[in-house]
């Protein structure tokens, strides 16, 4: 299975996150950046032109051979998709409607999640805003690999592996290591995506349901887009947990690669992270930071340094209410 990693734990600290401090530093030298907190009005209307944009070929789809389908949700499908999954992190944070419409970003968030096939939107905020607040918590961030995974992927070909199974730690990890009662909202969440589905199932046939739920699956694995998963926190760096990428792919993934502004401002939308950047340059440019999310998966498979343990944690004290 090739190289064994070098790491044998995570990495331990003391510290708190990061980002909270960074951002009450940034904001009593340019409080500016407070005008770029709120939504941004045109963010719904892209997310509805990539929701009809999947719905249009559909027809298509049912027509071709599962070869070229494949081909086709891994190119195209799967990217569109892989941004409707980002786009449903901006809703997380109330960045479709702004804070004070809960309910219709709620109810935007049951819109974006169609294409992908399986219900999601509600389920992640749930435990999204807990990485945010409690990132590298040992028991709150279920963003972190379990020791389990750390141990089982740890060698050059487990570490591949652990990439192509990746969809499935990150959609199930939360429900085993942080299990929570399915709330009234996830539950019409899950209504919605299933008649959804048997409609496209009735109108056009399980392949193009395949289609959609294969698209989402392959681009959370080995996929250029999905490099943010372990671009985003794994330590390429040595006491660095949080690191950007300013590539090309930020233009479809909502600048989710702006990711230390990100998390230094989870109120300011992802178009306007750019803005943050070019404020508070001195604070960022000096950062380790990524420039392709392809080299991101390369490195972190063949790597011995870079594996599911290279995470910073935090010892849990009970803090989460």
């Amino acid at each position: 299975m090739g190289a064994r990693v070098s790491r044998d734990d995570f990495e331990w600290v003391h510290t708190e996150e990061p980002h909270a401090s960074r951002r009450k530093i940034i904001l009593e030298k340019y409080p500016e950046i407070k005008k770029l907190y709120g939504y941004d009005p045109m963010f719904k209307w892209v997310v509805t032109a990539m929701v009809v944009t999947q719905l249009a070929t559909l027809p298509f789809v049912a027509s071709l051979s599962w070869p070229v389908m494949l081909l086709l949700a891994y190119c195209f499908g799967g990217v569109i998709n892989h941004s409707l999954m980002l786009a449903i992190h901006e809703i997380a944070h109330n960045l479709a409607f702004g804070h004070n419409r809960p309910l219709h970003n709620k109810l935007f968030g049951f819109f974006a999640n169609l294409p992908i096939g399986i219900p999601i939107s509600i389920s992640f905020k749930k435990y999204h805003l807990e990485h945010h607040r409690y990132q590298g918590d040992e028991v709150i961030d279920v963003d972190l690999p379990t020791l389990l995974e750390a141990k089982l992927f740890c060698t050059t070909g487990g570490k591949f592996v652990w990439l192509v199974l990746q969809p499935f730690f990150y959609s199930l990890r939360p429900l085993v290591v942080r299990p929570k009662p399915p709330t009234p909202l996830e539950l019409i969440n899950l209504i919605v995506q299933l008649f959804f589905d048997a409609i496209v199932i009735k109108l056009f046939g399980w392949k193009t349901l395949g289609y959609l739920l294969l698209g989402s699956l392959l681009s959370m694995g080995v996929h250029p887009v999905a490099g943010h998963f372990i671009s985003e926190h794994y330590m390429f760096r040595k006491g660095f947990e949080t690191y950007s990428y300013y590539g090309p792919l930020n233009w479809i993934t909502f600048n989710v690669g702006y990711h230390n502004e990100h998390h230094d401002f989870p109120a300011v939308p992802g178009s306007r992270l750019p803005e943050v950047r070019r404020i508070a340059s001195e604070f960022y440019d000096n950062l380790p930071q990524h420039n392709s999310w392809s080299s991101v998966l390369y490195d972190f498979v063949m790597d011995p340094d870079i594996g599911p343990y290279a995470r910073i944690k935090r010892k849990h004290y009970g803090l989460d209410s």
